[in-house]
């Protein structure tokens, strides 16, 4: 906008400075890069995100993009970092509350589900459905993800193997941690194809128990 250098009109009322567009804080940018990733990956059948495309619903230039982020596989790994922070701390969370057991390991796929019910966006981050064609890397970690998501549901299983007197505990605490996982994948993909529509803790409670 050009700036008006025309004198004041004394007959008029002051209006005062023009507002100041404010800077964003450090670090606020990349927030507000990842939310937008983020709610962009909400829309169902969205197709890949371009940084184009991101760059214009922020109303700014890829370059300044770039400031923030060295590439696009950088914003991913952000947005799963988001991930891994938020659903690792409640896994702690219900580990020190909860006694290890089926209803420890119930909550652990419950709170899953629950995130991603509340975040769909990052729901098509975890299945990897927003990672085809994007840095290898970035599917790999994700992989890891629900490695450690299994390896938590085994550790809290493996108590009710041994009170079952159970002579293979661990093996039997690692099939059942494994076929929990299968589950939680499951709904989840079912969750991100369906548009969002199919809720990941449909009949959840039932389900559980048959598998528990």
């Amino acid at each position: 906008m050009d700036a008006d250098l025309s004198s004041p009109d004394p007959s008029e009322p002051s209006q005062g400075p023009a507002p100041v567009r404010k800077r964003p804080k450090p670090g606020e940018r990349r927030v507000q890069i990842l939310e937008a990733l983020a709610t962009m990956l909400e829309q169902p059948g969205a197709e890949r995100i371009t940084t184009a495309a991101l760059a214009a619903r922020l109303a700014v230039s890829e370059a300044a993009l770039y400031r923030h982020f060295a590439s696009k596989a950088q914003m991913f790994e952000g947005l799963i970092e988001f991930i891994e922070q938020s659903v690792f701390s409640l896994v702690n969370q219900i580990s020190e509350r909860e006694p290890a057991g089926s209803t420890q390991a119930a909550k652990m796929v419950a709170m899953v589900l629950q995130f991603a019910e509340k975040n769909p966006g990052m729901t098509r981050v975890m299945v990897g459905d927003a990672l085809v064609f994007e840095n290898e890397r970035l599917q790999q970690r994700m992989n890891q993800f629900f490695d450690k998501i299994e390896s938590a549901l085994k550790q809290s299983l493996r108590s009710d193997a041994a009170n079952e007197a159970s002579p293979t505990p661990s093996v039997d605490a690692q099939v059942r941690a494994s076929v929990l996982t299968a589950f939680l994948v499951g709904r989840l993909q079912r969750f991100a194809r369906s548009g969002f529509k199919r809720s990941p803790s449909e009949h959840l409670e039932a389900s559980l128990a048959r598998m528990l």
